[in-house]
């Protein structure tokens, strides 16, 4: 018989690893960096909280343990004292090689010298011992004491320079010994090597060992879990080796974008009844719940159990017999085809407030979103600066704004999407804009210009009106603009009402929290709905 025991988690326990839920968290942090190996440091610094309360100590806390049993011995210790053994004993043998010399220096005056030798010696005990290396005693029982001193020698070395370097941190009350002063600086130096090497994140250079014997079993089951987390990523798929760095795999990019669909949609169902105009089914094609009987020209989508049931209930026969009336057929929701590229604002600015982390969600959502339930839309990413640039799916988990490129080149951005949106044609094209900011350069018989606005808050002229000639193009050739501001000022708003007038698109002030839930909602109503 199999019997199981329930207790109260003591924290001794083995940890049961998520490989999504580590990534989940792994995701969350890469929406603010463009770099993964950053969103990685940070994961194994800061841990993870799994369900029940239940929480994956980072090495933060591990390194912040560590120290405190360094400031512990700094308040515990001293080494006012450490060499004086050390010191007692070179000073007896001394008085042993002074006395001889006394003895013997009348039938030889030049032991005075040797006795000049002795009360010259440094100060500084590594040193006296040194220079006694190229003396030759005189008392046998001193040759002996100062051949067992010598061997002490880089332990004194050791020791003397430990106290100048580190000894004023050590203001406790114990006075440590000789032995047990250099017992100390090994810990000590175990504990900073440790140290070290959780500041560098080097995982795989720390002795879990070690840290035990340092800091205890509860901090070695915690690093054993960190390394485990880690590695589990890897295992799982998520994660590759590449360039001897951790690199995202396929995998990992379309999770990525699962994960920021879900949060968007998550955020749609906490929102208040009749907030948005969307069905949370996720705008399907087939509708299961909702059958009806087959007419001609019906796609046939075949429910069968229903056509069973119908032709049961018409005639409970063996065989079955089944006849047209029988047959019954999802409902389908009439999806038209779309072809969409998503503008996405790299300037500078898009740092402040979390914007492109909320816009970067909001385009890795979208592309999960019709990659998964729309596989027959075009969709693609624009990325534009000083200068705009297509993102492939698989880069835009790690992109980020721009410093090195800081203007906001919208006409570079809409030529791009007018030339993708060409080669893909369909009944229903759009550009969706995610910006915060009113264009600041331009293009110009193939010359690149950037200016700064005339004043702070003002409207950068020239590049404003070259942006204008490329909506009216844009417009010429069919495509819709939808333009999302992440900024309320005046100069923008009236620059993009200047666009919607020519497009004829719509422009929708939002805030970087809410920006995936109306972009969504939008992009989904706009599906059912040929314009």
């Amino acid at each position: 018989m199999l019997t199981h025991r329930y207790t109260r988690w003591d924290g001794s326990q083995r940890l049961r690893l998520d490989a999504d839920q580590i990534f989940a968290k792994l995701g969350e942090y890469l929406s603010y960096t463009d770099d993964l190996r950053q969103a990685l440091d940070w994961l194994l610094r800061h841990g993870l909280d799994l369900e029940d309360s239940v929480r994956v100590v980072g090495l933060d806390e591990v390194l912040e343990e560590l120290r405190e049993q360094m400031r512990r011995r700094y308040h515990e210790f001293n080494f006012a004292h450490a060499l004086d053994d050390v010191q007692r004993k070179l000073d007896e043998l001394l008085d042993l090689e002074r006395a001889a010399l006394d003895e013997r220096r009348g039938d030889r005056p030049e032991l005075d010298e040797k006795r000049e030798f002795l009360d010259r010696l440094p100060r500084r005990l590594s040193d006296a011992i040194e220079r006694l290396r190229e003396y030759e005693f005189e008392d046998v029982d001193a040759a002996g004491d100062f051949q067992n001193l010598l061997e002490d020698l880089d332990n004194v070395r050791r020791l003397e320079d430990f106290i100048r370097r580190h000894g004023d941190l050590f203001q406790g009350p114990k006075s440590l010994d000789y032995e047990r002063a250099l017992e100390l600086i090994d810990e000590m130096e175990r504990l900073k090597r440790v140290e070290q090497q959780l500041l560098t994140g080097a995982m795989q250079g720390i002795d879990a060992e070690e840290l035990e014997r340092l800091l205890g079993p509860d901090a070695a089951r915690d690093f054993r879990t960190l390394r485990e987390m880690m590695a589990l990523l890897h295992e799982s798929g998520y994660l590759m080796q590449r360039g001897g760095h951790a690199t995202l795999s396929p995998k990992g990019v379309r999770k990525i974008g699962q994960l920021a669909l879900r949060d968007i949609y998550q955020g749609l169902l906490r929102d208040r009844p009749g907030g948005h105009a969307t069905d949370l089914r996720g705008a399907a094609t087939l509708r299961p719940e909702a059958t009806k009987r087959f007419r001609h020209g019906d796609p046939l989508h075949l429910d069968l159990v229903g056509t069973l049931k119908q032709a049961l209930t018409r005639r409970a026969t063996t065989p079955l017999q089944l006849v047209p009336d029988d047959f019954r057929v999802y409902e389908c929701d009439d999806a038209t085809s779309t072809s969409t590229v998503l503008l996405l604002d790299m300037s500078w600015s898009m740092s402040w407030e979390g914007r492109f982390a909320a816009a970067k969600k909001v385009a890795l959502a979208l592309e999960s979103l019709i990659r998964s339930r729309y596989p027959r839309d075009y969709f693609a990413i624009v990325g534009f600066f000083t200068r705009a640039v297509e993102l492939k799916a698989r880069d835009l988990p790690e992109a980020s704004w721009n410093m090195g490129d800081p203007f906001t080149n919208l006409q570079d951005g809409l030529r791009l999407a007018g030339e993708l949106l060409a080669r893909h044609q369909s009944t229903n094209q759009h550009v969706i804009v995610i910006t915060d900011g009113q264009p600041t350069a331009y293009f110009s018989r193939g010359r690149l210009y950037c200016e700064w606005p005339l004043s702070f808050g003002g409207i950068s002229m020239r590049a404003a009106q070259e942006t204008l000639k490329e909506v009216e193009r844009i417009t010429r050739m069919g495509i819709t603009i939808n333009t999302f501001m992440l900024d309320d000022s005046p100069s923008l708003r009236a620059f993009v009402e200047k666009m919607t007038r020519i497009n004829r698109g719509r422009a929708l002030y939002t805030r970087p929290d809410r920006l995936g839930e109306y972009l969504l909602v939008d992009y989904i109503g706009h599906k059912r709905k040929k314009i």
